[in-house]
């Protein structure tokens, strides 16, 4: 899915299927084995040879020579590099040939294409838990066999098996994933002005308040984006009502007009109603996209001091501007509020079969275990759901953190809620979730009214 005009992260971008960007079938490597990443700590690999050798999916065992495996994913550039890497493992393991198309946003209508003319590829990596709902009730999806299942269960938590099951039948193995629940922050401006890391909702808002005191703005708030605006209610409405209630709303057991959604309505609005609090007033965070909320905060001339988002934030400093992940540009867990004070809210991308048979449950073992996650870990630009991958594992402290944050969660971490509703009510551009928060945003006292909305629309999508 994609935001207009600046596509979502996390929504990857793809490279259609035969294009340059493509992997196709190649030799097995050789004794030398691929090119590597550099070496992690002894400690860290030894905590992951060690989990690796206790079970639950470690080094691919079988003996597939002369096996192909096709799969179809949304990921490309570094991302499919990186992956590719861990495919080759894989091939040295086992002697199979794996070949990754990248196909982007593309992925849900080139699988249907390809459904529809009989020819699917092994093994597809899916974003939206939606999707995988949707495939297997068309049949489309092949239940996980018990070693894979038993891999699962060893490596995660049971939250990640639930997200990836679909009427108590597991299809999913997520392998990738985003920690949602983070505020980054301009250290230089916290030390210029004494500012303190916050723990609570209480302690943030006041830190808000006296950041606007001594004439530094807070928030930088990408209004013009709805996505970013869901991920604010989906970390307050968690906060607030708990992951039970979480779980309520998110699959129709509770109606939008909830007293739980009024009260996470009336959080948001302690930020959002006060426009000292929010870089530009409300008239400019409307008109603030995604990468410009980034950039107001870690520019040479910061605009603002916060903002809050998910861990590829840190792609966007790197990218967009000279701050230095880790050093001015840093970040602290979502404040605490009531309910679960470890509640995490993830996004990612879970592997499934398409294709019955040995080889392809052979794979998906393999992606479960920590020896995969490892693999790709010391390449950068990932987070994986895997608890026996030690946070020094990681290239840097700060995704260590955004791990451990996440596997410390366990049965607490929630899934992004607008990506596990209908796409007409969890992400359209103008319509649904997105454009009820924003038009929030531009009137925070309609709590009422924007309640009502919210249950009418989403009744709608819902085809009630």
């Amino acid at each position: 899915m994609s935001t207009s005009p600046t596509p979502r992260p996390g929504a990857h971008g793809g490279t259609p299927a035969g294009a340059p960007g493509s992997r196709r079938a190649r030799t097995r490597p050789g004794a030398g084995g691929p090119h590597r990443a550099p070496a992690v700590t002894a400690a860290a690999l030894a905590t992951v040879l060690a989990a690796t050798a206790c079970g639950g999916g470690g080094s691919a065992s079988a003996d597939l020579d002369a096996v192909t495996l096709e799969i179809v994913g949304p990921w490309a550039g570094a991302e499919q590099e990186a992956f590719e890497k861990v495919l080759d493992l894989f091939e040295s393991q086992t002697g199979a040939t794996v070949t990754y198309s990248g196909v982007g946003d593309e992925l849900s209508t080139v699988l249907q294409t390809r459904i529809q003319g009989g020819d699917v590829p092994d093994v597809a990596l899916i974003p939206q838990p939606g999707l995988i709902q949707t495939f297997a009730a068309e049949g489309d999806l092949v239940p996980l066999d018990d070693n894979v299942t038993a891999a699962v269960d060893e490596n995660m938590a049971a939250a990640w098996r639930e997200i990836g099951s679909v009427d108590g039948q597991a299809y999913g193995v997520y392998l990738k994933v985003t920690n949602k629940s983070l505020v980054w922050f301009n250290n230089d401006l916290f030390e210029e002005t004494g500012a303190q890391t916050p723990e609570t909702w209480d302690e943030f808002t006041q830190l808000s308040a006296d950041l606007s005191e001594v004439g530094v703005d807070p928030l930088s708030v990408a209004g013009a984006d709805g996505w970013v605006l869901t991920d604010w209610f989906e970390n307050v409405y968690l906060q607030v009502a708990g992951p039970e209630k979480y779980d309520q709303l998110s699959e129709r057991e509770i109606p939008w007009t909830d007293p739980s959604v009024q009260e996470a309505l009336e959080v948001l609005a302690q930020v959002w109603g006060d426009e000292t609090l929010l870089t530009g007033g409300t008239s400019g965070t409307l008109q603030t996209d995604f990468p410009t909320s980034v950039t107001n905060v870690f520019a040479d001339d910061p605009s603002a001091a916060m903002v809050v988002g998910a861990d590829f934030i840190g792609g966007v400093v790197s990218s967009s501007t000279n701050a230095g992940v880790g050093d001015q540009a840093q970040h602290f867990r979502f404040p605490y509020i009531a309910g679960e004070q470890d509640s995490v809210v993830v996004a990612g991308d879970a592997a499934v079969a398409m294709s019955d048979g040995e080889a392809t449950m052979e794979l998906l073992t393999f992606l479960a275990s920590p020896e995969a996650a490892q693999e790709w870990a010391v390449q950068g630009g990932f987070v994986s759901p895997n608890r026996h991958l030690a946070a020094d594992a990681y290239p840097d402290p700060l995704t260590g953190q955004v791990a451990e944050q996440i596997v410390s969660a366990g049965d607490s971490i929630r899934f992004d809620l607008s990506d596990l509703q209908p796409a007409a009510f969890g992400a359209t551009v103008g319509d649904g979730m997105w454009q009820a928060l924003q038009d929030f945003l531009g009137d925070t006292e309609d709590v009422e009214g924007t309640m009502e909305r919210l249950e009418a629309e989403a009744a709608e999508a819902h085809g009630e």
